[in-house]
């Protein structure tokens, strides 16, 4: 059991309880239950929410696999044989957090939960709102730091990451310690889609990622302070499809806007990876594509997945 944060009474009374014997791994061999200890000096960050697409994947490329689908013992072994962390979703209400009692016991689960699964660390996906002078700001900011310290202490090479908005400037009212939770955690994961606001805009057709507003949001988090070498890119593999209401000569609504990123538009955001030294690229989601056996599938998935690799 992970002790992390409790009180000194409490670890005289609690067992230390160590990582699951290699009995227990369901892996080919006992080794792919260890821990990944690399580090790599670029990541590829994947989003994988389920079913066994991830077989598909372009494993040369692949550095961690956040799994925010059912666990899967088979794709945390076959990502270890690659060298690539799995890591666990974080989420949690934030009006809970300010509570350092709730925080430790919510920590101490998290890494319990990854030493019985042999994973590899854990992804904060808080995207909730924060006024920026509520106690909550300040906890969540606690939270990443006593996470990433228990998780470094208890999984050796363990991974801790915070998901942000595209943009530092309150996307959403999240008014977030920025520099402070960067500083915190080992990396953090911008998701640089949907900056059309999902909560405050109009729905109006538009690009979901538009290159030179993406590029705005990195140029700000970096003139905060946070180094590009905390900052990992997410672009979105996946689009929007509006249909146009006020056109007229069309009342049976054929007529449509389609807005998404191609490997060319993900191709340029990965030269601006490289360029600008951030840590690496990822995508919401991998499982997006189409992973069947059609000719032209495989084409423009590979496409895809080629398209992350910066341009030289």
């Amino acid at each position: 059991m992970a002790l992390c944060g409790l009180p000194e009474f409490t670890l005289l009374l609690l067992p230390l309880l160590a990582r699951l014997s290699a009995g227990d791994c369901l892996c080919s061999e006992a080794a792919l239950c260890q821990p990944i200890r690399h580090r790599p000096d670029f990541e590829v960050f994947v989003f994988d929410v389920g079913q066994k697409t991830w077989k598909s994947y372009d494993w040369s490329q692949i550095t961690t696999v956040a799994a925010f689908g059912k666990y899967d013992p088979e794709l945390m072994c076959y990502a270890h044989s690659k060298g690539a962390r799995v890591v666990l979703k974080g989420d949690v209400s934030l009006k809970n957090i300010i509570d350092p009692t709730f925080r430790a016991s919510w920590i101490a689960q998290k890494v319990d939960l990854a030493k019985a699964q042999y994973m590899d660390g854990i992804n904060i996906d808080i995207e909730q709102e924060v006024n920026c002078s509520s106690p909550e700001y300040e906890a969540l900011t606690a939270l990443v730091k006593e996470t990433t310290e228990c998780f470094h202490r208890e999984i050796e090479g363990s991974q801790v990451t915070f998901d942000v908005a595209w943009s530092p400037k309150r996307i959403d009212k999240r008014c977030y310690n920025y520099t402070g939770i960067a500083d915190a955690c080992d990396f953090l994961f911008v998701m640089s889609y949907d900056e059309q606001s999902q909560i405050w805009s109009e729905c109006i057709a538009a690009a979901n990622a538009p290159y030179n507003q993406t590029l705005t949001g990195y140029i700000d988090y970096i003139k905060m302070g946070i180094s590009p070498k905390k900052l990992v890119m997410g672009v979105p593999w996946y689009g929007y499809d509006y249909i146009c209401l006020n056109l007229s000569k069309d009342p049976a609504g054929r007529f449509h806007q389609v807005w998404y990123d191609n490997p060319q538009s993900i191709s340029l955001k990965a030269a601006y990876v490289k360029n600008y030294g951030l840590r690496g690229i990822g995508m919401w989601n991998a499982n997006c594509l189409d992973y069947s056996d059609d000719a032209l599938a495989r084409e423009q998935t590979q496409e895809m997945w080629g398209a992350l690799k910066p341009r030289l």
